[in-house]
């Protein structure tokens, strides 16, 4: 199954989201409103191959919190993530049991280069 979480105030998701032509089955989950459960965050580090793959340090509470002084484990990525939707770095593509994170160009043209390949 295809997956999109993203942020639906994210003004860059929903650009990225309307220029794609994803697959009418793709869920879309709006990380706000529909928590990320552990189930979720597990299956994505299975594809990333870590939780810090996955985390955001752009997030205003990365900044705020000062956690780039601190020596971050991958429990504590995990559990940023989990604490608030805003630590994922978005918007996060699983296509075919292939995972893409972020909205970096590179990382934009991979999901359509996958999205193509179907």
């Amino acid at each position: 199954m295809n997956k999109v979480y993203y942020l639906k105030s994210c003004s860059t998701c929903i650009r990225i989201l309307k220029a794609l032509d994803l697959p009418q089955d793709t869920r879309l989950q709006n990380i706000k409103t529909d928590a990320i459960t552990e189930t979720q965050i597990d299956e994505m580090k299975a594809l990333a191959g870590s939780y810090e793959a996955l985390f955001s340090k752009r997030a205003t509470l990365y900044k705020q919190r000062d956690l780039k002084h601190k020596a971050l484990t991958e429990t504590d990525y995990r559990t940023l993530i989990l604490e608030h939707y805003t630590f994922l770095s978005r918007p996060v593509f699983i296509l075919n049991d292939k995972i893409f994170i972020g909205n970096s160009k590179n990382n934009i043209e991979a999901v359509n280069m996958a999205l193509n390949e179907n």
